[in-house]
């Protein structure tokens, strides 16, 4: 297969996966083709007490209940749904969980305000049917249909900004697990009712901060299980997940640069510090309207990583980091750019002096960078 900007789960862990398959005797649910148990290994990787006889590499970083949880929810045939504020790694997690179940992670509806009941039904090829009328061959069956006729996953992105209408369409295939056509004739057969096959389900994302956008009812709520992803505020774990994207995005951009850990720890300790900022504010316009997530932290390393490799000595500097962080967090003008200038000045300034290190040139590479913007 030639080169995908973007490899799903399943093609990019392809040898894992059929490594696990290949060796797992456990009792499978379903159609499932791995076990809860290699389900949980390929996602969190393996460890020695497992007795393997190669290493399976970690893919999501967080608590072991979380995805134990997620599993067990999707082995009882219930939908689940996970929820947490931006970048906590909702979608990384149904993506894998996808990938080890069914091998299919991208059976995916995209939740906007736009999103219809046709996105998570299905809708008709309107040169066939005008020659030759509505037929299940005419018919486009949506990626939840998909999945309920191929016994596999369906995943909904950012349920809570869809309307109350796609949403209570949901509950119906929830609930009943088929999706009837009404348009098709009943006469012959079940061609006007689509079941779903064992091992369908349904994993959903909703982002916490969007709470009072498109609020889910009382009776989607009963079809889900709810695990909640927390934003990781582990210094050790936060690291892993950072150092772990980074080094997926210089191997996929085929860059020979070093992050040296002295400015990862810089990168981590902003972050924390305008984090305990933003719980501090008094009001909204005192913080930053970035959500300061690991996905945004991830972000202003990638930046300065690209930037030091096509535009300065293919090495990363502090300067850069700095520079990256003020791009990447200022929306708002002035307000952003004032709680970061007050950052570097309350903060980093009497850091620099006291610490020194990489923090002197941090500290000048944010203060040009503001004054580029102002």
């Amino acid at each position: 297969m030639s080169e995908l900007l973007r490899a799903p789960a399943e093609i990019k862990y392809a040898e894992e996966l059929d490594w696990l398959e290949s060796i797992d005797d456990n009792p499978k649910p379903f159609s499932w083709r791995l076990s809860p148990k290699m389900v949980r290994l390929f996602i969190l990787g393996s460890e020695r007490a497992d007795g393997l006889d190669r290493e399976i590499s970690q893919k999501w970083f967080g608590d072991r209940s979380f995805v134990e949880r997620s599993i067990v929810t999707l082995a009882s045939d219930r939908g689940l749904l996970l929820i947490g504020d931006p970048g906590t790694g909702k979608s990384w997690l149904a993506e894998l969980l996808s990938a080890a179940i069914c091998r299919n992670s991208t059976l995916v509806v995209q939740g906007t305000a736009g999103t219809t009941e046709d996105h998570i039904k299905y809708s008709w090829n309107v040169s066939m049917v005008i020659a030759k009328g509505q037929s299940r061959e005419s018919m486009i069956p949506s990626p939840i249909m998909t999945a309920m006729e191929t016994g596999s996953i369906g995943r909904f992105e950012e349920l809570t900004r869809s309307t109350s209408d796609v949403q209570d369409a949901l509950i119906s295939i929830l609930s009943e697990k088929y999706i009837s056509v009404p348009e098709l004739e009943s006469g012959s057969g079940d061609d006007n009712i689509v079941f779903a096959k064992p091992g369908f389900s349904v994993i959903a994302t909703a982002n916490s901060r969007d709470r009072g956008v498109n609020d889910l009812s009382s009776a989607l709520k009963r079809r889900f299980n709810f695990v909640r992803i927390p934003v990781v505020t582990n210094k050790k774990s936060e690291a892993e997940i950072v150092r772990f994207r980074t080094e997926e995005l210089l191997r996929r951009h085929s860059i020979d640069l070093d992050v040296p850990p002295t400015l990862l720890d810089v990168l981590l300790q902003s972050f924390a510090d305008l984090r305990a900022s933003a719980a501090a504010a008094a009001s909204d316009d005192e913080k930053l309207e970035s959500a300061l997530s690991t996905a945004e932290q991830i972000g202003v390393l990638e930046d300065a990583v690209l930037h030091s490799n096509f535009f300065g000595e293919r090495a990363l500097t502090a300067r850069t980091l700095a520079s990256s962080l003020v791009g990447s967090l200022t929306r708002r003008e002035p307000e952003d750019l004032a709680i970061l200038n007050k950052y570097l000045h309350g903060v980093v300034e009497p850091r620099s002096k006291e610490e020194g290190g990489a923090w002197p040139e941090f500290l000048e590479g944010g203060r040009d960078a503001i004054a580029t913007l102002s």
